[in-house]
C-alpha cells in the first residue's frame, strides 16, 4: 500500500480574469510534488461565467467550458470535479483565479450573499466531514468560508473582500507574502497570493508554504 499523498486540486478554467489562475495553480501543483505527495486535478463540467480577453479586459461574445479550459492547465490530464470522493484523498486545494469567484461560486457578484457551485459545495463539504484537510490560495478561502462555517482564513489585506468573509460568519486574518494562516480546528490553511500586489516567486512561496501546512495537517 503506498504512503504518497494524494491532494485533489480543483480548478476554475484557465486564466486569472475568467478561470483558474495559472501561475497560482502550476506552483500549486509543483509543490505538491516537491514535498513528495501527489496531486490529481478535477474542475467542475459547466459552462464559464463569461470569457475575458486576457490582453484588455474586455468581455468576449463567446461561450467556454471550464472542465474543458481546465484540462489545458492539466495537459489533459483530469477529471469531472462529479467523480471526486473525499475518500480517495487525503486532502483537497483550491487555487485562486477570478474562476473560484465567477466559476466555482458567484462571489464576484454577490459577495458574502453568493452561492456556491454544486459539486464544488459537495467535495467542501464531504473532505470537511472527512476531517482531511483543505488548502486555499488568493481568493478561493471566501468560497470555503461561504460553504464551511466559522472559519479562519486569509485573502491577505484587501479590505472588502475580508469583510464579506466576516459577514458570511467566519473570522479573516491579514497577512503579507508568503504567510500563511492555519484553522487547526477546520484543518483549513490559506495564503494569499495574488490577492496581494505579488510576484511568482512569492507565489511559489505561498503555494509552497500552504502545501506544506495541509502535508502537516494530513
Amino acid at each position: 500500500m503506498s504512503s504518497t499523498k494524494k491532494i485533489a486540486v480543483i480548478l476554475s478554467g484557465c486564466g486569472v480574469y475568467d478561470g483558474a489562475e495559472i501561475h497560482e495553480s502550476v506552483l500549486t501543483m509543483l509543490a505538491i510534488a516537491k514535498q513528495g505527495a501527489e496531486y490529481t486535478l478535477f474542475a467542475p463540467d459547466i459552462e464559464q461565467h463569461h470569457v475575458i480577453n486576457h490582453t484588455n479586459g474586455d468581455e468576449m461574445q463567446e461561450k467556454r467550458n471550464v472542465f474543458i479550459e481546465a484540462a489545458r492547465i492539466a495537459r489533459g490530464d483530469i477529471k469531472p470535479l462529479s467523480e471526486y470522493k473525499a475518500a480517495d484523498f487525503d486532502a483537497l486545494m483550491l487555487p485562486g483565479g477570478f474562476g473560484a469567484a465567477k466559476n466555482l461560486s458567484s462571489f464576484a457578484f454577490e459577495g458574502n450573499n453568493c452561492s456556491v457551485e454544486t459539486e464544488t459545495t459537495r467535495a467542501l463539504q464531504d473532505t470537511h466531514a472527512s476531517k482531511k484537510p483543505i488548502g486555499a490560495l488568493c481568493i478561493s478561502p471566501a468560497v470555503v468560508a461561504k460553504v464551511i462555517d466559522n472559519t479562519k482564513v486569509t485573502i491577505g489585506q484587501d479590505k472588502s473582500t475580508a469583510d464579506a468573509i466576516e459577514a458570511m460568519g467566519s473570522t479573516h486574518e491579514l497577512t503579507n507574502h508568503g504567510e500563511v494562516i492555519i484553522d487547526e480546528l477546520n484543518k483549513i490553511a490559506t495564503t494569499p497570493c495574488y490577492m496581494l500586489d505579488a510576484n511568482i516567486l512569492q507565489i511559489e512561496e505561498g503555494a509552497y508554504n500552504v502545501t506544506k501546512a495541509i502535508l502537516s495537517m494530513i
